[in-house]
């Protein structure tokens, strides 16, 4: 993953673009009654980097606690490496570099941080006391950087992201280019409806909004609150609330209103066969939400049900690109369209992310004759 990170200016209003549209999932109740549209007001964590540096202390006491954070970090060596592919020593001191550089407020302090200093007061966007707390949950507990310090690197983006939240993958940007690569040729695409369903941070939907611009639209679903009020920030950060419409509910249940008419439909949805998830990177298993990972025994459950619905919800012509877990699933996937949904699609391929795993499946819908 991307860790390095640069500087945004913050939105105000988060809720403003969310629509709740309560529902259930095909293959599993996933809607509840809890979820009601007082859940649409929810505010997100707002990024270390974004936060006013409110905190000060000595260059002392922050080089005192630095010290303690570096030393913690080296003794990890590559313990989690080996368990289970977590990150090093090293990477955890360039994660702790990030962490100091989106603390403190004047970056000329980093090169001053000496015992001749050592007096000097230093203004910070989180107290001393919260840093330690930070480094305590990022090597004891495993808590992901990117919920530490708020936000991921995606694109030539900077996402907000928290805890609740699916932090987005690198090997996901791939279908942003898929999409530019498509409406570059096809105008209709372009300037037709776009859904990204179980939007998540909301990650795909801006990235293809900023390729439709004013041409297009998107509507974006997720059943979870939280996580729409993220996608709410970043859309907004980036000037998309003209563009990006936000729906509460599961899959296309918030979509019956526009059946048939879709011209793009993305999704990155859980495709971790369940009995697997145990198994992945503490960062993931203990802190990811579990409802963004887990795809059934299979791990198919949803990547069925989207194929089921792009073949009512799509316009003829219209185009899908799903992300599932590698080449067995994007095979199962072919020939499930093959048999039970023959003559629905056509065109459809299988296309590989950047490390040449087989991972996102590819199609347009069949054309009336």
């Amino acid at each position: 993953m991307k860790l390095n990170f640069t500087r945004v200016c913050c939105p105000s209003n988060f809720s403003t673009f969310i629509k709740p549209s309560l529902c259930t999932n095909l293959h599993r109740p996933l809607c509840s009654s809890s979820l009601s549209s007082s859940h649409t007001s929810l505010k997100p964590q707002i990024p270390l980097f974004l936060r006013p540096p409110m905190h000060s202390a000595t260059v002392s006491d922050l080089q005192k606690w630095h010290d303690w954070a570096k030393c913690l970090a080296s003794s990890v060596g590559t313990t989690f490496l080996d368990s289970d592919n977590g990150p090093d020593s090293s990477l955890l001191c360039r994660e702790l570099k990030w962490l100091v550089e989106d603390t403190i407020e004047d970056h000329s302090v980093l090169s001053q941080m000496s015992i001749e200093n050592g007096k000097r007061s230093v203004r910070l966007r989180a107290g001393v006391e919260d840093l330690y707390n930070m480094w305590k949950q990022r090597i004891e507990e495993r808590k992901p950087f990117q919920y530490i310090v708020g936000c991921e690197h995606w694109r030539d983006l900077v996402l907000s992201v928290q805890e609740g939240v699916l932090i987005p993958r690198p090997e996901t940007e791939l279908i942003v280019d898929l999409v530019a690569d498509v409406v570059s040729e096809n105008e209709d695409l372009r300037e037709g409806l776009w859904a990204d369903l179980g939007t998540g941070s909301g990650a795909l939907a801006v990235g293809i909004g900023r390729i439709l611009g004013s041409r297009g639209m998107v509507i974006a679903t997720d059943l979870n609150p939280i996580a729409l009020s993220v996608a709410a920030f970043n859309l907004q950060r980036y000037g998309l609330q003209d563009i990006i419409e936000l729906r509460q509910g599961s899959w296309f249940e918030p979509l019956k209103d526009v059946e048939g008419n879709i011209a793009g439909i993305v999704s990155n949805p859980p495709y971790i066969p369940s009995d697997n998830i145990s198994g992945l990177q503490a960062e993931v298993c203990r802190h990811e939400p579990k409802l963004a990972l887990d795809g059934g025994l299979t791990g198919m459950d949803y990547l069925f049900h989207l194929c089921n619905g792009a073949a009512s919800m799509l316009k003829p012509g219209g185009l899908f690109i799903f992300e599932t877990n590698g080449e067995q699933q994007c095979k199962c996937l072919i020939k499930y369209l093959e048999s039970d949904l023959r003559g629905s699609f056509c065109n459809v391929d299988i296309v590989s992310d950047f490390a040449g795993i087989q991972r996102f499946l590819i199609g347009f819908r069949q054309q009336q004759t």
